[in-house]
């Protein structure tokens, strides 16, 4: 049992659950300082619902990724803390089969959380949960396999972006507001450049899968060149949601651009030495945490 929950655990990652806690955080804020709507039990259940959903997606990943051979081929001067799966299955500390029933049970469960946000406090919050779940499920199980058809991406960057920033919205205020697709920008496209920065130490082993992301089809020096470009985009979009909001705090976002320079200038020398493109993943993470704060500061300041 011990190792069945050590397992548990390696899979479920919490770490990583940031990247869903930052545009909870964000929605809820601006819905607080927008409507002063936040209701924490509703936002706890939700918050509850997205990790679980997290889980699961985790488990479906490293169930196909096992079968496939994308996990089974990373060797193991590639191996690093931002790439190759969970390594449960890899490393025996889970079965195939309790990696799958992990995925089962987190998922449905997540699902009754969301039927119960739905039911019982906004129905409107139900569309948006099916269409997490959907992208959670199908961004690596058939037929649908986006990550292996190069639609893992978009999938990360609408889910952890504008889906869950927009969802957390709703579900305090119980109302669509579309300035919230507009403040999510920035973390779809930086949420994007995590997983895009993640993909280059498995690249060979994904392409020996058939896992035709899109550092894989360009390669991993024009992939450089779109990791930059989405940091830019990421910025352009600071820069339209201050003139459109008229919230020049939102420029507070630029605080991170020492940090973007440095990684973007170590991914483009290291590209081909993954320990030391380490570096570039971790600022990735980094710039995400602190543009999620950055945002949550400029929205309270407004």
């Amino acid at each position: 049992m011990s190792r069945f929950w050590k397992g548990f655990w390696q899979l479920a990652d919490p770490k990583i659950w940031i990247a869903s806690t930052i545009p909870m955080l964000v929605g809820a804020t601006f819905a607080y300082v927008n409507e002063k709507s936040f209701n924490f039990l509703w936002f706890l259940l939700a918050l509850i619902g997205v990790y679980l959903i997290e889980i699961g997606k985790n488990a479906v990943n490293e169930v196909v990724d096992y079968i496939t051979g994308a996990d089974r081929f990373v060797t193991q001067d590639k191996r690093t803390p931002f790439s190759g799966g969970k390594k449960t299955i890899v490393d025996g500390v889970l079965t195939l089969e309790e990696a799958k029933w992990i995925g089962i049970v987190t998922i449905f469960l997540a699902c009754v959380i969301g039927i119960i946000i739905a039911l019982y406090w906004e129905i409107k919050v139900l569309s948006i949960g099916v269409l997490g779940v959907f992208f959670a499920v199908f961004y690596i199980l058939p037929p649908l396999k986006l990550a292996y058809r190069g639609l893992g991406e978009f999938a990360v960057g609408f889910t952890f972006g504008i889906l869950v920033t927009l969802g957390m919205y709703v579900t305090m205020t119980h109302n669509i507001n579309w300035n919230v697709v507009l403040i999510s920008l920035p973390l779809s496209f930086l949420i994007t450049n995590v997983l895009w920065i993640n993909q280059f130490p498995d690249y060979e082993a994904d392409m020996k899968a058939n896992k035709r992301n899109w550092v894989v089809r360009l390669g991993k020096e024009k992939s450089v060149g779109v990791y930059a470009m989405l940091f830019a985009f990421s910025y352009i979009s600071f820069i339209l949601i201050s003139i459109i909001l008229k919230n020049y705090f939102f420029l507070l976002g630029f605080i991170t651009l020492p940090l973007t320079i440095s990684a973007v200038k170590n991914a483009k020398k290291h590209y081909n030495d993954i320990q030391r493109l380490i570096l570039s993943n971790a600022k990735t993470v980094q710039i995400y945490i602190l543009t999620g704060i950055s945002m949550i500061i400029a929205i309270i300041l407004q």
